[in-house]
């Protein structure tokens, strides 16, 4: 490292939570440490971007951080060491949108998401096998070809790996060369065993299928939890070559094993500053609209009094002041009380 970060000691501040470069360039990520180095293959292209899903998440960010220096330093740090990161805070709070802000930041395209529910197991992030739909598609090939021996020479059997799917956790795994953006979403909500499940693969950055391992094939090509992905999968073994960026959201449902929570780095999320949530409202509004000023102060106020509530609430009431006609005192003033309610008080 040279030059003025070099000199400063900020060269290892590669994030900044803008969901900008202000370069031009993504931050190239510095080599893993020897204990994080992992060697997968065949090299993976990289994923699509999906811009509409960070829009939609972000807006058209700014120069504003959306994170203060202390958390700042924590997702650094989580990238610079490949650690997962645990994120907690209260519902609504943004957990999630960091998965975004850190891809769009450093250009690594299309965020995995992993939506657990209590009836989640780790399969399912890792990977899915039709068997049914296999075994229908043998029936199906059989019964349409006259013998055995026209079936090798005129037309193969169906393939394994197109009754394969990797899902999200399983695709972040592939051997990119650069990492991809992982989001575990709500893992809190998870039954008990997940977390302990979760913490060879988070430790190898590798699975593998057992399907594949016993496929006299060796080499499978399987889909992938991209749209119209697909990839290679040699002797049934995913292994990573960069370990991807793993964003784990908690809503503080239950604790975590000391062993899982070991290998992560923590992180609590709390309620954006005036300026940063001005900032979230220009960028997903495009415009300031009139009246801005006068909702972030009570959704600040709100939060300071200890109420539940989400950023999308302070979203939604801005948008209606642009509705045509809509006035926010008299009865528009009942209908901002409703979409500013609070969320603890269950209606």
């Amino acid at each position: 490292m040279s030059g003025p970060e070099a000199v400063n000691g900020e060269g290892w501040r590669l994030f900044h939570a803008t969901g900008t470069t202000p370069s031009g360039a993504p931050p190239q990520l510095p080599p893993a440490p020897p204990w994080r180095r992992f060697r997968g293959g065949p090299p993976q292209p990289q994923p699509p971007d999906d811009e509409q899903a960070a829009r939609r998440r972000l807006g058209d960010v700014d120069a504003v951080p959306m994170l203060d220096q202390e958390r700042i330093d924590v997702v650094n740090a989580a990238l610079l060491l490949r650690r997962p990161l645990l994120v907690t805070g209260a519902p609504g709070v943004g957990k999630s949108t960091l998965a975004y802000l850190i891809s769009r930041e450093f250009g690594l395209g299309r965020v995995l998401e992993w939506n657990v529910v209590s009836r989640t197991i780790l399969r399912d992030g890792l990977y899915s096998h039709d068997a049914l739909g296999r075994a229908q598609a043998i029936a199906a090939w059989r019964a349409g070809l006259p013998s055995a021996v026209a079936a090798d020479e005129d037309q193969p059997s169906p393939a394994l790996g197109d009754f394969i799917t990797l899902g999200p956790l399983g695709t972040a795994l592939l051997p990119y060369d650069r990492p991809r953006v992982l989001l575990v979403d709500e893992l809190d909500k998870s039954d008990i065993d997940l977390p302990n499940d979760l913490l060879h693969v988070l430790e190898n950055g590798s699975y593998d299928v057992p399907e594949l391992v016993r496929d006299v094939a060796g080499t499978a090509r399987v889909h992938t939890s991209d749209p119209a992905g697909y990839a290679e999968v040699r002797h049934g073994r995913v292994e990573c070559r960069e370990f991807p960026v793993v964003v784990i959201t908690s809503n503080g449902e239950r604790e975590f094993p000391a062993a899982f929570r070991r290998r992560c780095l923590p992180l609590e999320m709390r309620t954006p500053t005036r300026e940063q949530l001005l900032a979230m409202v220009v960028g997903h509004l495009g415009a300031r609209p009139q009246g801005t000023e006068d909702l972030v102060d009570l959704f600040v106020q709100r939060v300071k009094a200890g109420g539940t509530h989400s950023l999308d609430q302070l979203l939604n009431a801005v948008q209606m002041t642009t509705a045509g006609g809509f006035a926010a005192d008299g009865d528009g003033r009942k209908l901002l009380e409703t979409l500013l309610r609070d969320l603890a008080k269950g209606r």
